[in-house]
């Protein structure tokens, strides 16, 4: 046998030993960046996907806001918000598909960015706000909440980044929460902070909140 090959040969388990852990660091990597409870990416993990899918000039920031979850987890006990969230989750994201990423950035609140092949967005929030709003499969009926979205076309702003696209969306899905209309988007105007619902106190809030309209 040559003096390469005996090389070689034993170079064999330390490579593979360092494959080996090249992947258990991997799984390690990935499974902090998903959530225990939902399965979506965190923060972290959705940001990083999210900011690749905003290169696509048809992409749609999206925000969803569980409506009285802190009720629920006060009357109905914490097993039952944490189903509500994985329902959520789970219908979040099988509506966004593949194609798109879904995360859940703490507590009862989601992010997604989708791909809009068809400008249906407008068409098809309104119907998603309605599937993520149907009682959880073996839960008390009474365990009923609804989901506020609000959502924006990154092609509107291209100045902004994930993180104001965020912001926009935040501010569009707080003023559907307020007025109770489910879906909204965020508008290219401008009108005062009170009338277009920005959260007050919120971090990096908005001082020039956009006008919000009801989707079509």
């Amino acid at each position: 046998m040559s003096t390469l090959a005996t090389i070689l040969l034993s170079a064999l388990p330390i490579t593979a030993a360092w494959a080996v852990h090249v992947w258990w660091l991997r799984g390690c990597l990935n499974s902090a960046r998903r959530d225990p409870l939902t399965g979506l990416r965190t923060r972290d993990g959705f940001t990083r996907r999210a900011t690749a899918l905003l290169r696509d000039p048809r992409a749609v920031v999206v925000l969803a806001d569980v409506d009285r979850f802190k009720q629920i987890n006060d009357t109905f006990g914490h097993p039952a918000g944490d189903a509500l969230l994985k329902a959520v989750a789970d219908r979040l994201a099988h509506h966004v598909g593949p194609s798109g990423v879904t995360g859940r950035l703490g507590g009862d609140e989601f992010a997604a960015v989708l791909i809009d092949d068809h400008e249906l967005t407008a068409g098809m929030l309104p119907l998603l706000h309605h599937v993520l709003a149907r009682p959880v499969d073996g839960q008390d009926p009474a365990v009923h909440t609804t989901v506020s979205l609000g959502w924006v076309r990154a092609a509107d702003f291209p100045a902004d980044d994930l993180s104001g696209l965020l912001r926009r969306a935040d501010e569009a899905m707080y003023a559907a929460k307020q007025g109770r209309a489910g879906t909204r988007r965020a508008g290219l105007g401008r009108l005062f902070a009170t009338v277009a619902g920005r959260r007050s106190g919120r971090p990096g809030a908005r001082t020039d909140a956009p006008t919000v309209g009801v989707a079509a």
